[in-house]
């Protein structure tokens, strides 16, 4: 090796005496030269080793590879998670573009999987401004300040995953729309506040704003935020779908004086988020916690986030609110097919219900305890149109959350980086050059519009279907197709429970089991 150098030397001198150009030239490619002789020797490449310079070609087509496949490779209705006709849609109706899909659909409508909507014969006519008109009441008799909620409302994103600029164009957008942006376990940050729009304050099993120096509930620094007439609801986090029961850590570094501020950390020290909660370790203590964030937050409503995994301990729950008669007022169910900035595959992949079974599965827990018109019930995960939103609805959910739509329409474009603080658009990063892509006031317009168009979208299916509200929709109005040549409608794919079924003796058989297994008392099985 030593030897191929100075025969490189040596040439490079020749040519110097012969040529000043080549001499030039041979500079410009010294770099690559000892890059090559660095390749030769480096230990942790194989393909360097033997194809120096060339191998670093293929790391880049590599790290290309999703863009390239994204652009040039999947169809309109093959990319994942979000293909390109719902992506295009998403940006159209943010843009206030008529989304409209010319020369029939590209859908598969015989293959097993396929879903529909049953319409009628006899359409109503649509409701008056759906995006102002479709709401739902939130909070029973036990709360001071009932919520009217919209029947679309953004999910769960904290300030720190989302950039400052994406969180004030949401909560802006959410202002103008009159619908509510949830913060996210992050903390109710300034950036939160800014524009005043409705806000969910999600709790999280790190009390982020309102926590002790030992990380531990602070009940006094609850209090003081969740009085502020912004926060209209309280969103306990037991779980979410794409990392159930997984904590996490912010590291030092990503600290900054903000998020400290909103979180109520030390500013440059690493931040834990722990699997479970400290505040309570039983299903009534759970409840009773409820109850004191209900009381501390002058009366607005309460309720709770999971994704469903053991049913035995949703059951569990059920037997605690029949106990203390203790009720949340609402439970947002997340599928397993829900979002987040980072989470481990095996965990995105493999832990926890989908949101269909989820939702069916609290569904009929609360309607067999005879609670189901108490208690509200929104679903989260993928759900971004009007098929999806009435789909969710017609298998018990009173609203939907959608946060990754809400991305799309500021102008995420799905390049799957949001753990890497690179993110091209400024929607998921702390880098302030790159947050300045996004213009606060335009992409306010954008989240403004996909909210109004989405819900007006659901509107005109609801009407198209002979229905005046989308919680009109049923198990009877849905079917999908099981085979090539058969379809069946959602009441004949899943059963269903009656009201009380769970309060006499002969529980049905679908509950039984995890019915016998669940004790108030606790969470583990008996």
């Amino acid at each position: 090796m030593p030897a191929l150098v100075l025969i490189s030397l040596g040439l490079a001198l020749l040519g110097a005496v012969l040529d000043p150009a080549f001499y030039l030239g041979f500079l410009a490619m010294v770099p690559l030269l000892l890059l090559g002789v660095y390749d030769l020797q480096q230990p942790h490449h194989s393909i360097l080793r033997n194809y120096p310079l060339l191998g670093h070609l293929r790391f880049l087509l590599e790290d290309a590879g999703p863009e390239l496949h994204q652009y040039f490779v999947e169809s309109n209705t093959s990319g994942r998670p979000f293909d390109r006709d719902q992506r295009s849609m998403i940006y159209r109706r943010a843009k206030d573009i008529e989304a409209v899909k010319p020369f029939g659909t590209e859908l598969d409508v015989y293959a097993p999987g396929y879903g529909f909507i049953s319409h009628s014969a006899k359409p109503h006519p649509m409701v008056k401004d759906p995006a102002r008109t479709l709401r739902v009441q939130v909070g029973g008799a036990h709360c001071k300040h009932p919520y009217s909620a919209s029947v679309l409302n953004i999910s769960a994103m904290s300030f720190g995953a989302l950039s400052a600029n994406a969180i004030r164009a949401l909560n802006t957008g959410a202002r103008l729309g009159g619908f509510a942006h949830n913060t996210g376990e992050g903390g109710f940050s300034r950036y939160h506040r800014e524009s005043g729009g409705d806000i969910i304050w999600q709790i999280g099993t790190g009390y982020f704003g309102c926590r002790k120096d030992d990380g531990t509930f602070d009940v006094g620094m609850f209090a003081e935020q969740a009085s502020i007439e912004q926060v209209k609801m309280i969103e306990l986090k037991i779980s979410q779908g794409a990392k159930p029961g997984h904590g996490g850590i912010l590291p030092a570094v990503k600290v900054t004086r903000e998020i400290a501020e909103a979180r109520k950390v030390p500013e440059g020290q690493d931040c834990f988020s722990p699997p479970g909660h400290s505040a309570f370790g039983t299903p009534i203590e759970m409840l009773e916690f409820i109850q004191t964030l209900r009381e501390h937050a002058s009366g607005k409503p309460v309720g709770f986030k999971i994704c469903i995994g053991e049913p035995h301990e949703l059951l569990a729950i059920c037997k605690a609110i029949l106990e203390t008669e203790i009720l949340p007022d609402f439970i947002t169910v997340d599928g397993a097919e829900g979002g987040t900035g980072a989470a481990p595959q095996v965990f995105s992949d493999r832990l926890g219900f989908p949101l269909r079974e989820g939702l069916i599965l609290v569904h009929n827990s609360l309607i067999g305890i005879g609670l189901r018109d108490s208690v509200k019930l929104a679903a989260s995960g993928m759900r971004m149109a009007g098929y999806e939103i009435a789909s969710a609805m017609a298998l018990g959910a009173d609203w939907c959350n959608v946060a990754r739509g809400f991305m799309f329409s500021i102008g995420c474009i799905q390049s799957q980086g949001c753990h890497t603080n690179r993110c091209p658009v400024g929607v998921a990063t702390q880098d302030e050059r790159l947050q300045r892509a996004i213009v606060v006031e335009e992409k306010a317009q954008r989240a403004y519009r996909f909210h109004k168009n989405t819900v007006e979208g659901l509107a005109e299916m609801t009407a198209a279907c002979g229905l005046d509200h989308p919680n009109e929709f049923t198990p009877t109005r849905l079917y999908e197709r099981i085979s090539a040549h058969q379809i069946r409608r959602f009441d004949q794919l899943y059963d269903f429970a009656k009201p009380g079924a769970l309060l006499g003796n002969e529980v049905p058989e679908l509950l039984r089991s995890h019915w016998e297994s669940a004790s108030a008392t606790t969470f583990d099985p008996t």
